[in-house]
């Protein structure tokens, strides 16, 4: 090791005459410092394992607060997956009411248009034999329903009354699959 005179400390005995207890008194500083030196390296490298062991174990526990935390979204994504299933499942089934929804309702606008087509060419003249246009029954049906078979009207035509802007009221209770 190189003194500050660019002696090493081994050489210092050569360059000076000392005495021999303070050559003796010398060694034993040297010794004390390197006792010194030793003994704070030891207190320093076991700081520096206690600090690495403090480090480890809060990364260990990290890694267990982490793999929870993953358990717990998995299973979030798991329900979310299940929930998108069935609510799409469900929006099929909803699509294919509304395709048969609307194929009867066509029937039923096709039907309406031949019965309007029909009433019109058979005198129809309303409920009450007004000309309101609203109406369902012809005025003779109200009148033959005091003679005998005044009831056989509705029988030969059961058709015949319904007029083209009545509506028709549906609800999704009555469609049951």
């Amino acid at each position: 090791m190189a003194s500050p005179g660019g002696t090493s400390s081994g050489s210092i005995t050569q360059h000076h005459s000392w005495s021999p207890d303070q050559e003796e008194e010398l060694q034993m500083k040297m010794d004390e410092r390197k006792q010194k030196r030793k003994e704070s390296n030891r207190e320093s490298a076991r700081r520096s394992r206690m600090k690495k062991q403090q480090h480890l174990e809060d990364l260990m526990a990290q890694v267990a607060h982490l793999r929870q935390s993953n358990s717990e979204l998995a299973t979030k994504v798991n329900l979310a997956a299940q929930n998108y299933i069935k609510i799409e499942a469900e929006n099929s089934v909803l699509r294919a009411q509304v395709a048969e929804l609307s194929n009867r309702l066509q029937s039923l606008d096709e039907i309406m248009n031949m019965l309007d087509v029909a009433n019109h060419g058979s005198g129809h003249a309303g409920v009450f034999g007004g000309a309101g246009g609203m109406d369902i029954f012809p005025v003779s049906s109200f009148r033959a329903a005091a003679a005998p078979g005044a009831a056989d009207w509705f029988m030969v035509s059961p058709w015949s009354s319904l007029h083209s802007n009545q509506p028709i009221m549906a609800s999704a209770d009555m469609f049951q699959y």
